[in-house]
């Protein structure tokens, strides 16, 4: 099955294909022995192999448990990340505090993320480290900005409200998906990949506009920034679909246990985006 995702275009297992151009899963066209083939079942074939001869161990596949647990280690290096930066960077209600270190970890986590974002996604081969570099800096980023969204709305608890919500899209959209047995065609992703990078690209414009002066408010908190919050949050739920399918299709394509830690680093960018959204869409409705 050939991806139209960029983070699992690259998984071998999604691009197989057999001698009529159609995708092939792991195991697919091998041939096993049979009765009466010459095999595992002849004992004139049997041997006890090369004496001193490495051993070559099975190689581990993807399974749910799999990425489970690495999802677990890249989100809990999100959370641990986001706590250690709230805690050590000055305290926004104190008028004399420096403020650079702050304004300092949202801007240089930020970049970093995204950077690191950019190469998990389009990286052949995905790197344990670098998905949890990814989680560290994104950590960073978000720790700094719900910390400045807590200062603005003191006493309003937007973060907690954000975390359970952003959890609770999780945990129903991965219902949803299950009870409903949604299927995830090559349009729906099309649309999703390209609606993604779209919004990335709107976000970049506006950091240079903001630079000069001109910004827009698309991802501010007027009414714009209300309409890109919203489209942001259903895309968020489009995103986690998307990592729930391509986590079935990997499972079942026999994926070697490493591409676990791929799906990891989707599912935790899914998650992010909906949270950032959620936490501007609170915001917005609990202006004065």
């Amino acid at each position: 099955m050939q991806s139209n995702n960029p983070v699992f275009r690259n998984a071998e297992g999604f691009n197989r294909q057999n001698a009529y151009g159609n995708a092939t899963y792991a195991g697919n066209g091998a041939a096993y022995p049979g009765y009466g083939q010459q095999g595992y079942d002849d004992p004139s074939t049997w041997g006890v192999g090369t004496p001193g001869a490495p051993t070559q161990a099975p190689t581990q596949r993807m399974t749910i448990d799999s990425v489970v647990q690495k999802t677990a280690i890249s989100l809990g290096l999100v959370f641990l990340a986001a706590v250690a930066t709230w805690v050590l960077t000055p305290d926004l209600s104190d008028t004399n505090a420096d403020l650079g270190p702050l304004f300092a970890a949202l801007t240089i986590g930020s970049l970093a993320a995204f950077g690191l974002s950019m190469v998990n996604s389009f990286k052949r081969v995905v790197s344990p480290a670098l998905v949890i570099a990814f989680a560290l800096a994104e950590g960073v980023a978000l720790g700094a900005l719900s910390k400045v969204i807590d200062a603005q709305f003191l006493g309003q608890n937007l973060v907690v409200q954000a975390v359970i919500g952003t959890f609770a899209a999780f945990a129903g959209t991965l219902a949803a998906y299950k009870f409903f047995n949604i299927q995830v065609g090559t349009r729906f992703r099309k649309f999703v990949v390209g609606a993604m990078f779209g919004m990335v690209g709107l976000a970049l414009m506006e950091m240079v506009l903001g630079m000069f002066g001109n910004s827009m408010g698309l991802f501010g908190f007027g009414a714009l920034g209300l309409l890109t919050a919203v489209a942001g949050l259903v895309l968020g739920v489009f995103m986690l679909i998307m990592d729930f399918d391509f986590v079935e299709q990997g499972v079942a394509a026999g994926l070697e246990e490493r591409e676990s830690w791929r799906a990891a680093f989707a599912i935790t960018v899914s998650l992010v985006w909906i949270y950032t959204n959620l936490l501007r869409l609170l915001a917005i409705f609990n202006q004065e």
